[in-house]
């Protein structure tokens, strides 16, 4: 069992009980799943970027992602119905506590000119969504391997009904907010 996951049952939960005056343990949020995602528009005119991205988003998440194809045709740009145009993976129980106590204590303080994360990135129902500009900042990346920079799209969906119980859910698991 990971040290997140120890320290969720631990601390977290009677803190959030004694926060949002829970009266049952089931009530308390926790975290359902933590999607990654790479959205390559290079990948139309060069496959080999997206075979690049799916090695390093394997190396990052520690499974294998899956390639993600356009749903519509775009004639501005080129794409047709159908061609693969980004990868993601989802990860849950073990492997979502690992991966984001990686986050926290070891990419996200990486970052340069580092002063915490938005607060405002919640969707009205206590799931958060994060954008990283450099893939880099992840330790398995290797940085003299790399051709190019990719982004990322990390999308953290909990159990918690409003913002609040979501970003206390969170801020307890040390995720470095703004204030």
């Amino acid at each position: 069992m990971s040290e997140l996951k120890k320290r969720y049952g631990k601390e977290v939960v009677p803190k959030l009980i004694e926060t949002f005056q829970y009266k049952n343990v089931m009530q308390v949020p926790k975290l359902k799943k933590i999607v990654l995602n790479m959205g390559l528009g290079e990948a139309i005119q060069n496959i080999k970027v997206l075979e690049t991205a799916t090695a390093e988003l394997k190396a990052i998440a520690g499974q294998q992602p899956v390639v993600t194809k356009a749903k519509k045709s775009i004639a501005a740009f080129k794409l047709r119905e159908g061609m693969p145009i980004g990868c993601m993976v989802t990860l849950r129980h073990g492997r979502m506590y690992d991966f984001l106590q990686k986050l926290v204590n070891v990419a996200l303080p990486r970052v340069r000119d580092f002063r915490g994360i938005s607060n405002k990135a919640f969707d009205g129902r206590g799931n958060y969504a994060l954008g990283i500009k450099e893939h880099i900042i992840f330790p398995e990346i290797d940085y003299d391997k790399i051709d190019q920079i990719k982004g990322l799209n990390i999308s953290i969906v909990t159990s918690a009904r409003t913002d609040e119980e979501g970003r206390e859910l969170l801020r307890l698991l040390g995720m470095p907010f703004r204030n």
